[in-house]
């Protein structure tokens, strides 16, 4: 049984109400790219601007700025040979939104540096002002592509009204119109701004397909989970039913050999008891469904939730049990699936367990969904748990109240009015064998997934103690749980039998 560990000083448990189970982040999508891909991407941008440079002013003779051209680029290698240190020192493998951020706003402006000593927009290679900004728009969080893009346009701004002029032939002066030169800034700025929108809608539809993918990774995951704890179950239903068939004859044996008041004959009578609820558990986990009571089975909420709260009643706790519609209406008959019943069986026993003096069980009906939450006045979601809540085989459960009454009804029958045995204290501790397996949320958790609904946790009942209180809540469409109106119990048995 999994359950969160109780702590009562856990502050990270304060806002849960929006817990869901999410799918594991695999999308690089606005976590930027790494240090080192940034690196190679500038070196790469260096070599093209060195050898334009050289090969302009040493091939086709223009008098080109060589030296502060040189010093610009000189400055961002040196930029970038610390870069490289810092790589060597520290695990820059990962993407870092931030990092990446920085150093493509660094490469604007070096660019536009560059640009604006070569002729500003009369220089054709000003269209590589795009690149960066569509870069940023493909890896980057929106925010922080505005912000480039916004330096971009900027830049676009400064590079019409400023620069140098366009190196060209010696005795000769090009002089581009002012029309002219108004059209490649309005193109570079419909190139920044639509270039940088494709990637960033492309980049997004990217990002739904790998999500999507990474959530049928996960439901696959679990469903392969459960399937295998089903066999699991079935198997030691099977190896076990030879084990109980003979504790209960011996049981009965004992009960026949014993005086009709004796305690011999009260601790047989609970062995036979306990040993018959094994059986019926046993049967029905190796007990194929019914279609057609799987399928068409209804009953109304209060029912429901009475029928899951029942075997958890008679210890000492509270339990209430309350069903919230909407003015006018009457409670909605609900489809009895066994993944729901068993689902909220077991968190009704988590709550049970850490509850401190009592348990709510509340079903809300509104126009279009159904949810029913189960709260607790326990301690309330530990904070180094709740980050692998619902994960298989994590538990840190406590001795429950139902294992504590089990094992005290039978130190009670043990030395009900004999003294041939010692008197043992009610508290005393429990096995450890009786503590959980770290199951039960998660097959709770997948069965109620299962059946349409979806679980979220939160904060729950306050108690006298201090404690937080747990919540859990499971919320279904109404078309999902509600069964079909006028389907009652015999146009079922006709339809079936028709």
């Amino acid at each position: 049984m999994s359950h969160p560990e109780a702590h009562p000083s856990s502050q990270a448990a304060a806002d849960l109400s929006g817990w869901r189970a999410r799918p594991r982040e695999t999308t690089g999508r606005g976590r930027g790219l790494s240090l080192r891909t940034l690196i190679v991407i500038r070196w790469l941008a260096l070599l093209g601007q060195t050898s334009a440079i050289l090969w302009a002013y040493f091939a086709l003779h223009f008098p080109l700025p060589l030296w502060p051209c040189l010093s610009v680029i000189g400055f961002s290698a040196a930029v970038n040979l610390g870069l490289m240190a810092r790589a060597r020192r520290l695990d820059q493998s990962l993407p870092d939104g931030r990092q990446t951020g920085l150093q493509l706003g660094f490469d604007i402006l070096q660019l536009s540096v560059m640009l604006g000593l070569t002729g500003g927009l009369d220089n054709p290679f000003c269209v590589l002002l795009v690149a960066p900004v569509t870069v940023a728009a493909a890896a980057l969080p929106a925010r922080h592509a505005g912000v480039l893009g916004l330096m971009a346009l900027t830049a676009v701004v400064v590079l019409f009204f400023w620069s140098l002029p366009l190196p060209w032939r010696l005795h000769e002066h090009l002089q581009l119109p002012l029309l002219y030169r108004l059209g490649l800034g309005t193109a570079l700025v419909t190139g920044v701004v639509f270039t940088s929108g494709y990637a960033w809608r492309v980049a997004t539809d990217a990002e739904k397909l790998e999500l999507a993918l990474a959530t049928t990774q996960d439901v696959l995951q679990r469903e392969q989970r459960l399937a295998a704890l089903g066999g699991l179950a079935a198997a030691a239903a099977h190896e076990l039913g030879t084990p109980l068939a003979t504790i209960q004859v011996v049981a009965k044996e004992l009960l026949r050999a014993s005086p009709a008041d004796s305690a011999a004959a009260e601790d047989a009578a609970l062995i036979l008891q306990q040993a018959e609820r094994c059986r019926g558990i046993l049967a029905q986990l190796s007990a194929e469904p019914e279609e057609d009571r799987v399928l068409y089975a209804d009953v109304g909420l209060k029912a429901l939730i009475e029928e899951v709260a029942a075997p958890h009643r008679g210890f000492d706790l509270q339990f209430v049990l309350e069903v919230k519609t909407p003015p006018g209406q009457v409670a909605p008959r609900v489809k009895r699936m066994p993944e729901i019943v068993h689902g909220l069986s077991t968190l009704v026993e988590n709550a049970a367990d850490f509850a401190a003096s009592r348990v709510v069980m509340r079903a809300v009906v509104d126009a279009g969904w159904i949810e029913i939450d189960i709260l607790d006045d326990g301690p309330g979601f530990s904070s180094d748990i709740l980050p692998r809540l619902g994960e298989p085989y994590v538990t840190s459960r406590p001795h429950g109240k139902a294992r504590r009454a089990l094992a005290a009804q039978i130190a009670e029958a043990a030395r009900s009015g004999r003294a041939r045995r010692p008197r043992e204290d009610a508290d005393a501790p429990i096995a450890p064998s009786q503590g959980g397996m770290g199951l039960g949320f998660f097959i709770a958790r997948t069965l109620l997934e299962r059946s349409g609904g979806q679980v979220s946790v939160g904060q729950g009942l306050a108690s006298e103690r201090g404690g937080r209180g747990a919540r859990v809540a499971v919320r279904w469409s109404r078309a999902t749980l509600e069964a079909p109106s006028g389907w009652d119990r015999g146009e079922r048995s006709q339809s079936h039998h028709a």
